[in-house]
């Protein structure tokens, strides 16, 4: 069985949320089966301020049971305490629902925090025991609690599941489908490129007849993204290889490098729809990642430009900045607390070139599976010309240089962005 042939995903402009953090949860270490503290409506507060931006999707973060950060899933079917309980995520699903939001949901299953059922059931019964046979057991595994498993990139508290056993086949596909009925659009697979495509087919095919809009992405970071996707049945993948170049490209001043990663996103768009971003939970702010504020709107404005499936890390509108530290805590500042009511956060200028660049895709929604070439080349300029599969045209000009330049037969100031369509 192939990818579901959803048509929704290609209008679908997105606004990823990290619940715990935006709450103003603790993701220090608490009781996944303590009181309930209901904050999701501090969600539902800001719908419309997505909605604003012209944008229609709601990528969330965790929202079931864990310890910590929410990676550490203790219950799949609960929603974590700290952030309301089912009436609260119904709430929400109605409330996108009422504002033409889809909805993703962020799931992890490649690894479970040491309070799941299924290890303290393992730690129990012992190393040899039917309960231990469904977490992994490979040539770097270690000893956590008296038990040899794999653990999720040396974090202890994170132990891996064994994606060869029917049960954690059968129990992964049963909670993406009690969500999925419960009003979710599809799933972002955490880790997903930890895991072996053959496990997400077999999790995955069984809900195509059931959930045939359902859209699957994969967290995938390097290697072969087209190879994954037909291998795993995944509808996409994360495009990190285009928000290194976006990143990269714009702060070094070398566009040739963004040519260079839009030929391999050309060939990526011709077998399935990625997911763009310039950020989202586990990356520094792209505020603080390209120092030259004039060059920013350069950087949103490609963004929606080029084909995929756009998200914009909640906040980024903003100009929220903040750096990920290589330590503990240290995505605690990407990961921030957002105020009740969104008018504490006046909008700026980074607002503005969010809503200038998303009103561009929506009058040009067959950007999403265009071809890109690039013409007027240099370090510090481009033209852009985007074509769609009927022979649409629009073209996007690019200057981060002080000086005006000529592209495309039109004159574009420093740290300037024109861009145009065929008609008009």
């Amino acid at each position: 069985m192939t990818s579901a042939p959803q048509s929704w995903p290609q209008t679908a402009l997105w606004w990823h949320v990290y619940p715990l953090g935006f709450v103003g949860a603790d993701t220090t270490g608490g009781d996944p089966h303590g009181p309930v503290e209901h904050r999701l409506d501090r969600i539902t507060a800001w719908l419309d301020e997505l909605v604003g931006l012209g944008l229609n999707g709601l990528l969330l973060g965790p929202v079931f049971a864990s310890q910590t950060h929410g990676y550490d899933t203790v219950d799949h079917l609960r929603v974590d305490p700290r952030l309301g309980d089912d009436a609260d995520f119904d709430a929400l699903v109605a409330a996108c629902r009422e504002r033409g939001i889809r909805v993703l949901l962020d799931g992890v299953f490649n690894h479970v925090g040491r309070d799941h059922p299924w290890w303290r059931e393992a730690v129990e019964a012992g190393p040899d025991s039917a309960a231990a046979a469904r977490f992994a057991r490979g040539s770097d595994a270690r000893e956590v609690d008296g038990l040899t498993v794999d653990v999720f990139e040396g974090h202890e508290a994170l132990v891996v599941l064994n994606h060869q056993h029917p049960e954690v086949i059968e129990y992964v596909s049963g909670v993406m489908a009690h969500w999925l009925e419960r009003g979710a659009d599809g799933w972002r697979l955490d880790a997903a490129y930890a895991v072996s495509p053959l496990f997400w087919r077999s999790a995955i095919d069984p809900l195509r007849e059931r959930f045939p809009d359902a859209w699957f992405l994969g967290e995938v970071i390097h290697g072969d993204y087209e190879g994954y996707v037909a291998d795993s049945g995944l509808d996409s993948v994360t495009q990190y290889e285009l928000w290194k170049a976006l990143r990269s490209s714009v702060q070094e001043q070398n566009l040739f490098e963004l040519d260079w990663s839009l030929q391999r996103h050309n060939d990526f768009v011709a077998h399935f729809l990625p997911m763009t971003f310039l950020g989202n939970h586990d990356v520094t702010r792209i505020a603080s990642a390209i120092d030259d504020e004039r060059n920013h709107a350069a950087a949103i404005a490609m963004l929606f430009f080029f084909p995929g499936a756009p998200s914009v890390y909640a906040g980024d509108e903003r100009g929220l900045e903040a750096v990920k530290e290589e330590r503990e805590g240290g995505d605690d500042a990407i990961r921030p607390e957002f105020p009740a009511d969104p008018g504490e956060w006046p909008e700026n200028p980074y607002s503005h070139a969010h809503r200038d660049a998303v009103a561009f895709r929506r009058q040009h929604p067959w950007l999403a599976t265009a071809s890109i070439r690039s013409e007027d080349l240099s370090n510090t300029a481009a033209l852009f010309i985007a074509e769609g599969a009927d022979g649409e045209l629009a073209k996007l000009a690019v200057n981060l240089g002080d000086d005006a330049v000529q592209l495309g037969g039109r004159g574009v100031g420093g740290h300037g962005l024109e861009r145009w369509s065929d008609a008009g």
